[in-house]
């Protein structure tokens, strides 16, 4: 499939009149002569958001099948792209084609796995309350309820993640689930491998005759746009991965709507990991090993990259430090994402080594090539920890920090300090279940997902999974953006009082015709 360069709005391939743009190769530190990329203007985002606009009641009342099966046919078109996909995502990101044929099958697995649950039909919360006409000394009504579609999705691409937090990852999945038209901003990291993937959605969409507007992608070169996008009043939620600075940017642009809306962002993390005296002991090294493995898989460009150890000060702990230092020492440095993601990671980890109180252990080799990182572990004690705020700041890339504790007392005050965070995990024997509960009673506030005995690098994606957490890790810590429970961001409830049959939706019909699990009068039940 030829790359034009082309912004895609609804049935339409559409040059943008901006800034031109071209995609950058961050392992030769180069640009990507063709094609040529136009950014759109403010006009394109108003002809996008119209047509979603357009589109959203015709989609959001299809059957449940039909939006199914849209789902599973753009993850087998993007299947069907094959090796052109992962060169062209290879050239864009440096990442290894190995990782891109993994993250490739977590897209597809998650449209396919949406797919499922929109057929359950689970998620539309379809409830029943029969009418109490004799009941004293008020009846009660015939009462409805389902969740539907919120409106129009404006979704941000990520940088780290070229398809499964991209055009047709797990935001556009959840919003096309719930039947919300999708809006993309591309990321400028990735122009060409976001143009492959949109156009997978722009054909499917047309070959099913779907609403022109069910999806459209724009390119911007700078703010403009994505304000501009958010700010729309057929925009009815965000989605965004990124940095917290991004991610309240737009927040405030929502905000200051007439109508304001949700933004869902998936901000910054450094996901501590607490280290338990018995566990330390037993099998300190072998944890030490999985830390380092941890922290540097994919240069550490993961939102839940472990950046932050904590551990009561001992001989154990000591041991625990040389066998991550001397793994680290043998970790090679790895490209980035982005030249700019390289030079905050290089400035990150300067400010780091700056630090009065901050000892730097280890580094792992240095780099040769134009945005390597190489690795860095780093020590200090929980004073200067819990005295210095930066400290608590996400570094995006392989660093981390080891924290010693005196006692037990001073580790549960370093976990009450922490802001929110998308993970935290325990090392943890039986003999350290007493401790482990005052820190998961520490933790449930300050998480939303505590592993025991395994590292958070790794989001799973399924029914139960939550990737999400109180801020900054997240805007909003009712939400999660991986797992099926991320439709619930685009649905709001609607109750229908009294309906004749002729005008209840199927899913709300007596007989229930779509044999979907409904709660009536309180008992779950497929009747």
């Amino acid at each position: 499939m030829p790359i034009t360069g082309e912004m895609l709005i609804g049935r339409k391939a559409v040059r943008g009149e901006e800034k031109p743009l071209r995609a950058f190769n961050p392992a030769t530190g180069s640009e990507i002569a063709e094609p040529v990329f136009g950014s759109g203007t403010v006009e394109n985002v108003e002809q996008a958001c119209a047509l979603a606009q357009q589109a959203f009641d015709a989609y959001r009342q299809l059957p449940l099948a039909t939006r199914a099966e849209f789902l599973d046919r753009i993850a087998d078109g993007i299947t069907a792209l094959g090796d052109e996909l992962i060169e062209r995502a290879q050239a864009e990101s440096g990442l290894p084609k190995a990782r891109l044929e993994g993250e490739r099958g977590r897209t597809t697995g998650q449209l396919k796995l949406f797919a499922q649950t929109v057929r359950a039909g689970q998620w539309l919360n379809a409830t029943l309350d029969s009418p109490l006409p004799d009941r004293k000394p008020l009846p009660r009504s015939d009462l409805r309820m389902q969740k539907i579609a919120l409106g129009p999705v404006a979704v941000f691409g990520a940088s780290n993640f070229p398809l499964a937090f991209s055009v047709a990852g797990g935001d556009t999945a959840a919003a096309l689930a719930a039947g919300c038209p999708v809006v993309v901003k591309a990321h400028r990291a990735h122009l060409g491998t976001s143009e492959l993937v949109g156009r997978v959605i722009q054909r499917v969409a047309q070959e099913m005759d779907l609403p022109e507007g069910v999806f459209s992608m724009i390119v911007g070169a700078g703010n403009s746009v994505g304000e501009a996008l958010v700010a729309h009043p057929a925009i009815k939620a965000v989605g965004f991965t990124g940095s917290r600075a991004g991610g309240t940017s737009l927040m405030r642009v929502a905000a200051a709507r007439p109508e304001p809306i949700p933004v869902y962002a998936e901000m910054s993390s450094i996901n501590p990991v607490f280290l338990l005296p018995n566990a330390l002991s037993a099998r300190g090294d072998s944890i030490a090993r999985g830390f380092v493995d941890s922290l540097v898989l994919g240069a550490g460009q993961f939102c839940t990259n472990p950046g932050l150890a904590i551990a009561i000060d001992s001989d154990a702990l000591k041991g625990f430090v040389a066998t991550a230092s001397e793994a680290l020492a043998a970790k090679p440095a790895q490209t980035m994402l982005t030249a700019g993601i390289h030079a905050a990671y290089e400035d990150g980890e300067s400010k780091l080594a700056a630090t009065k109180g901050v000892e730097v252990v280890a580094r792992g080799v240095a780099a040769s090539g134009p945005t390597q990182a190489c690795a860095a572990l780093f020590v200090t004690d929980a004073q200067t920890f819990l005295a210095n705020p930066a400290l608590e700041d996400e570094v995006f890339g392989p660093v981390s920090t080891i924290v010693r504790c005196k006692d037990e007392q001073e580790m549960l005050k370093v976990a009450e300090h922490f802001a929110g965070q998308l993970t935290a995990t325990l090392q943890m024997d039986s003999a350290d279940v007493a401790g482990a509960k005052k820190l998961v009673t520490i933790l449930e506030r300050k998480a939303g997902r505590i592993l025991v005995n395994g590292f958070p690098t790794g989001v799973e994606v399924c029914h139960a999974m939550v990737h999400g957490g109180p801020f900054p890790a997240t805007s909003d810590s009712r939400a999660t953006s991986v797992g099926t429970t991320s439709i619930d961001r685009f649905l709001r409830p609607v109750c229908y009082q009294d309906f004749p049959a002729e005008l209840l939706p199927q899913t709300l019909a007596d007989g229930n015709p779509l044999e979907l699990w409904r709660r009536r009068d309180g008992e779950l039940t497929r009747g």
